[in-house]
């Protein structure tokens, strides 16, 4: 894979950042319902998995065309699309497992991408 362009690299950048306080807001939590009741910290990691799907939005058609083995960028832009369009149907165990199982491999694919 060629070096990301400057472009690229910021929204990588800035997608890391995202998972990363996803990962802060979340990682006290015991399970979905007590993540949940803490509106705060539900909401802010909400706010970050649409910062990560609108910098998705936002890659070159060559950066994604190159790691789309790599990541599913039409999940990553679809979730974000769940959640601000569809708020309040957000099934919350759905998001703990993404934090759980998903997240940790989405940055340790990003963080690659810009190595």
């Amino acid at each position: 894979m060629h070096k990301p362009s400057h472009k690229d690299f910021s929204c990588i950048i800035n997608m890391l950042d995202s998972v990363k306080r996803i990962q802060e807001y979340s990682g006290r939590f015991k399970d979905a319902d007590e993540f949940y009741n803490d509106t705060k910290s539900f909401d802010a990691s909400m706010m970050n998995f649409i910062v990560i799907g609108e910098m998705a939005d936002k890659l070159s058609k060559e950066l994604l065309r190159e790691t789309s083995d790599q990541i599913d960028w039409l999940k990553v832009k679809g979730f974000r699309n769940i959640i601000a369009h569809n708020y309040f149907g957000i099934d919350a165990e759905e998001v703990w497992q993404i934090i759980r199982n998903s997240l940790p491999k989405l940055r340790q694919d990003l963080e690659s991408i810009i190595e």
